[in-house]
């Protein structure tokens, strides 16, 4: 990967993170709501939607910007040492490395984020002071590894399909397909991954919304699983798949074709 490249998967993956959590706030605010232990409405129902945007813009850049830098140099060396036939293997190896440099920004993001949609009435700073006071800067990684495990099962699900759909679509009408044809391929890929790997997106809810000496704020996925399950039975695994698939179906759309036509931009 030369500078300018590097420079461009920068650039255009940061204003499409941006684009995308800035624009689509409130989705999310819903989604974390229903997931909540307390339920909806304890939760906040639809008062301060907005509640944690700071965190979220703080964050939406370079989570975004990492990503897709790692993503785009994994894919190049790869590629170059790699037979084209076995290039689903390479977007699936490039897309979970690419969470996983990326999770270094988005959990403390996402914790932030998440207790101040949870809990609107105290404020984002006040979120992240607490967290600070009361659990130290791990308190910000919490749910690090659940969030991992829900992203790279998400990204070998989205990208292998958003660049398979973009690779059928430039193969039937003789040409590379168009920032918009790219947003396109992005938000079916991202529907179809966001309903299949809800239940992880849960438990890390759960595990990031957890009272600092529970046992659920431990971290470990499986038995926060089993424990929706007994309790709230496919219904609580799946709460809020309305809203996060309407959001990453959005987000897809806005973020994979905003980074599409930026990239081509910049190049």
């Amino acid at each position: 990967m030369d500078r300018t490249e590097f420079l461009a998967s920068l650039l255009a993956g940061g204003v499409a993170g941006m684009c995308v959590d800035l624009t689509l706030f409130p989705l999310d605010t819903m989604k974390t709501r229903l997931q909540s232990p307390q339920g909806f409405y304890k939760a906040g129902g639809f008062c301060g939607i907005y509640a944690g945007v700071p965190s979220a813009a703080l964050g939406s850049f370079p989570n975004a910007a990492l990503f897709f830098v790692t993503y785009e140099y994994t894919k190049s060396v790869l590629g170059s040492c790699v037979s084209t036939n076995k290039a689903p293997l390479i977007h699936m190896l490039a897309a979970s490395l690419g969470e996983v440099v990326a999770c270094l920004v988005r959990v403390p993001s996402e914790v932030v984020k998440q207790r101040a949609q949870a809990c609107p009435s105290l404020g984002t700073y006040k979120v992240f002071v607490d967290t600070i006071r009361h659990e130290g800067i791990l308190g910000l990684y919490r749910g690090y590894g659940s969030t991992v495990k829900r992203e790279i099962p998400f990204s070998l699900i989205q990208f292998p399909m958003w660049e398979f759909l973009k690779a059928v679509w430039s193969w039937k009408q003789n040409h590379v397909v168009d920032s918009w044809q790219a947003a396109v391929c992005g938000a079916f890929a991202g529907a179809f991954a966001a309903a299949v790997t809800t239940p992880l997106d849960v438990a890390k809810t759960r595990i990031m919304l957890a009272k600092a000496d529970s046992t659920t704020a431990t971290g470990k996925v499986l038995p926060v699983l089993c424990s929706i399950w007994k309790t709230q039975g496919i219904s609580g695994l799946f709460s809020g798949i309305v809203p996060r698939v309407t959001w990453i179906s959005l987000g897809g759309f806005l973020f994979l074709g905003t980074y599409d036509k930026v990239h081509k931009v910049l190049q």
